[in-house]
């Protein structure tokens, strides 16, 4: 989907449809505006339900102050024009009251931005505006106080999150990417101690965002493979609707019958991923004019070792990584369910999954399907789409499930003797 052919006004229902529908702020919270290049301010409506927007709800002020549109802008237009005037780079603002980022403006404490790579690379530094009457010229001159020092993304005391950046796309990122990381840092609290990343892994991380590949020409289509991308779109829009990962971030791949495979690209909005955009990968080669995943090489790899996976799905559901940026075992022995699709889960060091992708792949024996990769991501195999993200969901749901009887009391896992009867019961691989 092409952004920048959309109108201001549809950009801005866009996304306070995402914001809201995945309960990021209320009916009466939040705002969003875009700069446009005539200089008008597009705004969203103050007192106007959020989770029923249209266009024709949106206001335009323009230069000189006159506003048009069928309601009042938001009481919060204030610092947003304060933002636009003190950073002539940034054209979207975006403020939101997430509960994990409000959760921190209330204990007036910044998010780490060092759990996961991506945050650093999303969000950059965090400012942290003091607390100031909503809607009022202190509360403007406060943040576009710290604005003015540079911060794209700042926390206000006892209240949220402003995000500034060039388009309404790129202040989403952030605000999803920092929101995700909030609410992970927030269980990897109630199981353990979180674990950062050096800024020297965080470098080396980004060293690795491109993909070098030759290319080949796609002269054929099979109905195969037009499949194989149909239901990858589908499951990729359904793990994204139920948070399993961010818009850029998360990967799938299925293998065809003549060894070649299918994976998402790097980059593009999952929520509104189409089956052309899926980039084909046959032994060396990349479909032309596509770039794949940055994780193409150990999807090759697991397929080349692991002649019954068919599937890779690569994640960074929230409760799960709670586990993957501390130092707590993720236990499979919670319910049967969990047992059966989970089985032995190891966690890998940071990097391994670029550093060392053949000995990565070799986990992924019958009974070890998961592994988790230390402040990174999950990696699931299945034997095919519907088998692995089943895997996906069951994974994240135990984590949450584990997480949640923390306050409760001791976990009492399935003894060695009821593990035995699930693996002769179901036939399991031990």
């Amino acid at each position: 989907m092409n952004l920048d052919m959309l109108h201001p006004a549809d950009q801005l229902v866009m996304f306070m449809e995402r914001i809201y529908g995945y309960g990021m702020t209320t009916t009466s919270g939040g705002n969003l505006s875009i700069l446009d290049d005539n200089g008008d301010i597009w705004i969203t409506p103050g007192s106007i339900d959020k989770g029923s927007l249209t266009r024709h709800d949106m206001i335009c002020i323009k230069p000189d102050g006159t506003i048009i549109g069928n309601h009042k802008p938001s009481s919060e237009y204030p610092f947003h024009q304060h933002i636009y005037k003190t950073r002539p780079d940034i054209k979207a603002v975006l403020h939101a009251h997430p509960p994990a980022l409000v959760a921190f403006s209330i204990v007036r404490k910044l998010p780490s931005t060092s759990l996961i790579p991506n945050v650093k690379f999303s969000c950059g530094e965090i400012g942290m505006a003091k607390y100031g009457l909503p809607g009022s010229q202190d509360l403007g001159d406060k943040i576009s106080a710290e604005f003015e020092k540079g911060f794209n993304t700042v926390i206000l005391e006892n209240h949220g999150v402003v995000i500034g950046a060039k388009t309404m796309f790129d202040a989403f990122k952030s605000f999803e990417t920092l929101d995700f990381s909030a609410r992970l840092e927030i269980d990897a609290n109630n199981i353990g101690t979180p674990v950062k990343l050096t800024p020297e892994q965080i470098d080396w991380y980004k060293s690795r965002q491109n993909v070098s590949m030759d290319e080949f020409v796609s002269n054929h289509i099979t109905s195969e493979e037009k499949t194989a991308r149909r239901d990858m779109c589908k499951f990729i829009k359904r793990a994204y609707n139920q948070q399993l990962f961010t818009s850029t971030q998360g990967t799938f791949s299925q293998r065809l019958s003549d060894d070649s495979f299918v994976i998402t690209p790097a980059g593009p909005d999952r929520k509104y991923l189409e089956p052309e955009d899926i980039v084909k990968i046959n032994g060396d080669y990349k479909e032309m004019g596509k770039s794949p995943s940055r994780s193409v090489e150990l999807h090759r790899e697991i397929y080349k070792q692991h002649p019954h996976i068919n599937s890779i799905i690569i994640a960074h559901p929230p409760c799960l990584m709670a586990f993957a940026v501390t130092d707590e075992p993720l236990d499979s022995r919670t319910i049967p369910e969990s047992y059966i699709l989970m089985r032995n889960i190891p966690k890998l060091d940071f990097g391994s999954n670029y550093l060392k992708p053949k000995e990565t792949a070799a986990v992924f024996k019958e009974n070890t399907p998961i592994a988790i990769i230390k402040n990174d991501c999950v990696i699931v195999t299945g034997s095919d789409l519907l088998n692995a993200f089943d895997r996906l969901e069951v994974a994240e749901y135990s984590a949450r499930a584990i997480i949640a009887a923390k306050d409760l009391g001791d976990v009492v896992a399935i003894n060695d003797d009821e593990i035995e009867d699930i693996i002769k019961a179901f036939h399991l691989v031990k």
